[in-house]
């Protein structure tokens, strides 16, 4: 917390990883209909207005995938299943940082997401 002038203070605290952000937005960002939105704590990119990829508020990657691959890719991959309020979220994934630390590994995670975001239908 820092002090700006006698009696005002604020916290400096940043909710999610700007730098996974950015590294996010040189992957998605020349997708069409692509667009950012605060969500979860973290910053997330939606096609179409479905969330396909999140920087989350909670570190590392939040990843929506097609729910009939959860399973699969939990079994196969360092991806763990998102969990809120108690209840697991099938096809919703999150990734630790340390598992998306170069383009390559964070690039699969954010096509999947993509991939699947692109094949619902458009939100308004």
């Amino acid at each position: 917390m820092e002090t700006l002038a006698v009696g005002l203070t604020y916290h400096c605290s940043v909710p999610y990883d700007e730098d996974l952000a950015v590294r996010i937005r040189e992957i998605v960002g020349s997708e069409p209909d692509l667009t950012e939105k605060k969500m979860f704590g973290g910053l997330a990119f939606l096609i179409r207005g479905n969330m396909a990829v999140a920087a989350s508020g909670q570190g590392g990657v939040l990843v929506r995938v097609d729910p009939a691959t959860s399973d699969k890719l939990v079994a196969t991959t360092s991806a763990y299943p998102m969990e809120m309020r108690g209840r697991t979220m099938k096809g919703w994934l999150r990734v630790d940082a340390t598992d998306v630390r170069t383009k390559r590994e964070l690039a699969r995670w954010v096509r999947l997401g993509a991939t699947y975001a692109r094949s619902l239908p458009g939100k308004r």
